[in-house]
């Protein structure tokens, strides 16, 4: 595996281009308080070149425009335009499928990106989903579940404060597209016990089936 830093057209991230490549890609990007180099991110990307994707984790606009600091709701529609940006990008390097995803606040606005344009990616890996702020569940981020039709792999810790396993259950059978949920025991938001590997071969199961 070869990393190299890529910064074009309003992308910037590090690519990871696998020994042997199967010809399809991943485009992976942060939650809101990190950058391109989360150690979930650095961990996933190193683990899905080995299997030979062409994988680029990237900055969403937010984290290009400020070192530090969480994203401001007003700059959503920007971020999810730099994901758009980030799987063209990768698309162009790639001569497979592209998949894209992301760590929280990052696996949030993909999934709105894939929402409101079902071409983006073929499918998605959502690693710690926000449902919602912690101790706050009434305040639901799904009202855009309903309009998802690209396949979509979960990745929830038991721990986590943004949303019990019951809870995305529930919420993922508003999604019309073909789901699947890896419930990781005793993992938190930062999913730091996440197996990698078992992830991947979760994610390989998801894409084998048609959409629903």
């Amino acid at each position: 595996m070869t990393l190299e830093a890529l910064e074009t057209a309003g992308v910037r991230g590090v690519l990871h281009r696998p020994p042997v490549s199967n010809g399809d890609a991943f485009a992976l990007t942060h939650g809101a308080g990190a950058n391109a180099n989360a150690p979930l991110l650095v961990r996933m990307a190193a683990a899905l070149a080995e299997a030979g994707y062409v994988v680029l984790r990237y900055d969403l606009p937010f984290r290009m425009a400020r070192p530090k600091g969480p994203p401001f709701p007003a700059m959503a529609a920007r971020d999810r335009e730099g994901i758009a940006h980030a799987v063209d990008a990768l698309r162009k390097l790639a001569g497979g499928r592209v998949f894209a995803g992301g760590h929280s606040y990052g696996g949030r606005q993909t999934a709105m990106a894939a929402a409101e344009n079902s071409g983006l990616a073929a499918a998605l890996l959502l690693l710690s989903y926000p449902l919602h702020p912690p101790h706050k569940p009434e305040q639901m981020r799904t009202s855009f579940f309903p309009g998802l039709r690209t396949p979509a792999l979960f990745v929830h810790g038991t721990a986590d404060p943004f949303g019990t396993v019951e809870e995305l259950r529930a919420a993922m059978t508003t999604i019309p597209a073909h789901t699947d949920l890896l419930v990781v025991e005793g993992a938190g938001h930062d999913l730091k016990s996440a197996p990698a590997a078992g992830i991947l071969a979760r994610f390989r199961g998801l894409v084998c089936y048609p959409e629903k």
